[in-house]
């Protein structure tokens, strides 16, 4: 089996004691590589320490979460534009507009996250996206840098088939993780009318683990249970899954 988990903060200090035994367990269950999205300065060189100690394995973006725009946002795109200019990343992210916990800054989260498309534009490169209580807003930000052939991946989907079907029409794939196995998300029942080709899989661990471990710390390994629940859901085999996932995130990325 080869599996690709997209989107995976492995870096961060929940994984401080025992980061090799999480990277065995995921390779011995098929997951032979892990992409980790960007969060803030504060653990750029951690990521990137991941990266270079386990390259086959582990492959790094660069971004600013819209989570860690404040009032040193700007300071915070500097340093991100010069990691960009020493070296090649496999994608901008994640990035995005998060109204969740704060709408303070929400005017400078849009500039940060036009500003980082326009790079990701110029590189050439694929973007990973974070939404959270502003699904429409971030879809319509994308769409005009979309029109010009900006693809990419909107992290962390959980809504319904209609906004599947607005970030699909946008030449985007939709990330799924353990929301997929949460009885009450409805996410099992969108699925069912969305396309493989349109899917990529992903854990977000240390966040969101997938039934039954969750409430527990989550990591790589368990991106087999969302691949067999998504199997499950949309009728086909497991093999299918992995060929179909792991296909789509090789081509975004060109891992």
């Amino acid at each position: 089996m080869y599996l690709i988990d997209t989107h995976s903060h492995l870096y961060t200090s929940d994984f401080n004691n025992d980061i090799n035994d999480v990277l065995v367990r995921a390779v011995e269950n098929g997951v032979q590589k892990i992409l980790l999205p960007a969060i803030d300065a504060e653990t750029h060189e951690q990521m990137l320490a991941l990266e270079s100690r386990y390259p086959a394995v582990c492959r790094a973006m660069m971004g600013l979460h819209p989570c860690s725009v404040k009032d040193n946002w700007k300071e915070e795109l500097v340093i991100v534009e010069k990691y960009l200019q020493q070296r090649k990343f496999i994608a901008i992210g994640e990035i995005g507009l998060d109204f969740y916990w704060d709408t303070a800054f929400s005017v400078q989260q849009y500039e940060a996250f036009n500003i980082q498309m326009q790079w990701a534009m110029e590189r050439k490169l694929p973007i990973v996206v974070h939404t959270r209580n502003a699904m429409q807003e971030t879809i319509e930000a994308v769409q005009p840098f979309a029109r010009k052939g900006l693809r990419g991946i909107f992290h962390c989907f959980g809504d319904d088939v209609e906004t599947a079907h607005k970030i699909i029409d946008m030449g985007f794939l939709l990330g799924i993780g353990g929301v997929l196995t949460y009885k009450k998300s409805g996410l099992a029942e969108t699925l069912k009318h969305i396309d493989l080709k349109h899917l990529v899989l992903e854990t977000d661990a240390p966040y969101l683990t997938p039934v039954p471990y969750r409430g527990k710390r989550n990591e790589s390994v368990y991106l087999k249970i969302i691949a067999e629940q998504l199997a499950s859901v949309k009728n086909i085999s497991i093999e299918e899954v992995q060929k179909g996932t792991t296909s789509n995130a090789e081509k975004l990325f060109g891992c």
